[in-house]
């Protein structure tokens, strides 16, 4: 074991454990096992199909390790754990055995985690202290359920593998990309074998797209305030249930795991990869007053991170209430576990992971060779698998973009403000110059090609891209926190009407800017990230916060009109034209120099080279960029007998109009015009 292991884990080791956790079916008996340190006891709950409860007192072993064997509990069984142990808050144990609890390792949860008052572990006593809540949990829990040892796929399933350079990702929500879509068939709208049908994977290859970033698909909980108001949380970022798919997704009852697969295969049969947005950064399970339906009740002063001085209350990195314990060796196996089975079983291609900073928290804060990126860097079950950060959390210097190891990608948030703040008039040529060129700046000092780069515009957190153009300020009364959630940095311009109009002159300059977005995304070194729906125009009519709208608010809306016809057309255009230039998908940075064979150079609408006080100038909003399209990493790569081609790149994010001036080039007479975002059918 190497120091940095030893220093992330306070000194210790990681324990040998035999055989895997949770439920394994051997075809006559299941072995249930679970991990909990100060407990004291721990009770398997069966329960049958007629609502009959069986238990079964738990073996304890070493490691604070505990087993039962239940002959005849086969595939379908439900369970449920109970623990007890000391209730000692300022300590940070909250054992309470009238909580029914859900195996961290379950493959199936036959059902939602919707908040009930008995959920909650504890109450506040007249004397002010915590106490045990006594109420029995089960009849608001959901059961794990136990599954057969693999996953019964129904057919081949080759990988894509698709390389980084020439991979477009659809960031998307399972059920509300297909909800309203009319083409889908009405049974499966909503769920994992609606994304996979056939209408939509068409839309995702008309796009270029590759690689499908599904919003949290494992198991989530809601919690009391959503529940209160009616709301529930759309998103999914309240994870309980890390290896089981959320059955929300799900078309059958019960069903969830072999529709995600079929699902997999489908896109895979298709060429599009599936990457997940996990969470291993914190639990549903939230603050002290979230419920407790797992890791809280199993074992609370292990699987959370505590404040030092006072362990009863939660160090949070995450603004979720609390942050999983990754220096614990046995949480730092269970989120390898974790990953490992969503490879290997699920099949999927990669992970974004939600707070990534988080899970790299030493005793130290942030560590570059963090035990968890060592163990992926190292393990081949991982060669393949496409790792992206979101690379800040909420905890001390917790902004960490450009400083993941080699082998990672990161969301781009410079990318995104810079392009956002040059489109709505406010500037900063040199640094969207920096960012449409691959962002050298942040990921070269690391060894990390422009691939390293997730260049996006919007995503499921913020504003939409048909929002970005038409609110100035965030409307997010309907989530019941007196608009106090979600960000009031925008970076957005609504040009001159808050909102929805019919200003032909607002409409025709919204979506003059909305091309150039897109544009911009498209024309960029780096891998491009889409936010579902956003060219088809979906708006959430001004919310930057829709975690918990599950409702047409968040949905894509498939209904043609002319417009939303004319913005796809477009978009499905300009990725045509990123896909015919290997300049943009070259796997090394532009050379340092601008000289005439440089295959990016810039120059002033006038066609003169751009000089330092230009670059430094912030009256100036237009520049042109001279590219060598057919230059891959220095060398020319031209379709056989075709001549050299070279492209304008025009961009003018200020209130003036510009006549450009083309650099002249040996042998060019001529130019064709391509794409012009001032004009819709250009």
């Amino acid at each position: 074991m190497t120091e940095p292991f030893t220093d992330f884990f306070h000194g210790a080791s990681l324990p040998t454990v035999a055989g895997p956790f949770g439920a394994t079916w051997d075809g006559a008996a299941t072995t249930f096992r679970v991990w909990s340190a100060h407990a004291t006891g721990l009770m398997l709950e069966l329960r049958s199909a007629d609502g009959q409860a069986t238990r079964v007192v738990m073996t304890r072993e070493e490691e604070g390790i505990w087993h039962a064997h239940v002959p005849g509990a086969g595939p379908g069984t439900r369970y449920g754990l109970r623990a007890d142990g000391p209730f000692v808050p300022e300590a940070g144990h909250l054992f309470n055995p009238a909580k029914l609890l859900l195996d961290p390792y379950a493959r199936l949860i036959d059902g939602p985690v919707r908040w009930h008052d008995s959920l909650r572990g504890y109450q506040l006593a007249p004397t002010g202290e915590l106490v045990r809540d006594p109420h029995d949990s089960a009849p608001a829990l959901p059961w794990a359920v136990v599954t057969e040892p693999s996953v019964p796929w129904s057919g081949d399933d080759v990988a894509p593998r698709v390389p980084w350079r020439d991979t477009v990702i659809y960031e998307t929500h399972v059920k509300g990309l297909t909800s309203l879509h009319p083409e889908v068939a009405p049974a499966v709208r909503g769920t994992y074998l609606g994304l996979a049908s056939e209408p939509v994977l068409a839309h995702l290859k008309s796009l270029g797209v590759t690689a499908v970033e599904l919003l949290p698909i494992h198991q989530a909980a809601d919690s009391a305030h959503l529940a209160r108001h009616g709301l529930t949380n759309y998103w999914g970022y309240a994870t309980v249930g890390f290896f089981a798919p959320d059955a929300r997704f799900a078309s059958v009852a019960g069903a969830q795991r072999q529709e995600f697969c079929e699902m997999v295969r489908r896109l895979h049969a298709a060429g599009l990869e599936v990457i997940l947005d996990v969470v291993y950064n914190h639990t549903g399970e939230g603050d002290l007053a979230g419920p407790t339906v797992s890791f809280r009740g199993l074992d609370n002063a292990t699987w959370y991170r505590l404040a030092p001085h006072a362990r009863g209350r939660y160090e949070d990195f995450t603004g979720c209430g609390n942050t999983l314990d990754v220096r614990h060796p046995l949480v730092h196996r269970f989120v390898l576990d974790s990953l490992r089975y969503w490879v290997t079983e699920m099949h999927v291609d990669g992970f974004r992971f939600d707070l990534a900073p988080a899970v790299a928290r030493g005793g130290q804060g942030f560590a570059v060779d963090a035990p968890l990126f060592q163990e992926l860097a190292a393990a081949p079950a991982f060669a393949h698998v496409k790792l992206i950060a979101e690379p800040w959390d909420l905890g001390p210097e917790g902004y960490r973009l450009g400083q993941f190891p080699p082998g990672w990608a990161e969301w781009n948030g410079r990318y995104r403000d810079a392009v956002r703040r040059f489109w709505r008039g406010a500037g900063g040529l040199g640094e969207v110059a920096a960012r449409l060129t691959g962002s050298s700046d942040l990921y070269e000092i690391t060894n990390r090609p422009p691939q390293a780069s997730i260049n996006f515009i919007t995503c499921h957190d913020g504003f939409t891209l048909a929002d970005l153009v038409s609110y100035e300020r965030k409307h997010n009364e309907a989530n019941a926190e007196q608009n106090r959630d979600g960000s009031d940095w925008n970076e957005s311009r609504n040009w001159g009407i808050e909102g929805h109009t019919d200003a032909r002159r607002t409409l025709a300059m919204r979506e003059r800017v909305r091309r150039s977005l897109m544009a911009s995304l498209a024309l960029s070194l780096g891998v491009p990230m889409l936010s579902h729906g956003d060219e088809l125009g979906r708006s959430q009519q001004g919310n930057n916060n829709a975690y918990c709208q599950d409702s047409p608010l968040t949905w894509a809306d498939w209904v043609p009109t002319p417009e939303r016809a004319a913005f796809l057309s477009f978009v499905q255009r300009v990725f045509a034209l990123r896909r015919s230039a290997p300049l943009l998908t070259r796997g090394s940075f532009l050379p340092a120099d601008d000289g005439p064979d440089a295959p990016w150079r810039w120059f002033t609408p006038g066609g003169a080279p751009l000089t330092h006080a230009d670059w430094t100038d912030p009256a100036r909003h237009s520049v042109v960029a001279l590219l060598r399209p057919d230059v891959d990493g220095g060398a020319p790569r031209m379709p056989p007998g075709a001549g050299e081609r070279w492209w304008l790149l025009a961009l003018n994010g200020g209130a003036r109009a510009h006549t450009v001036v083309p650099p002249a080039l040996p042998g060019v007479a001529a130019w064709r015009q391509l794409l012009d975002t001032a004009e819709p059918g250009l």
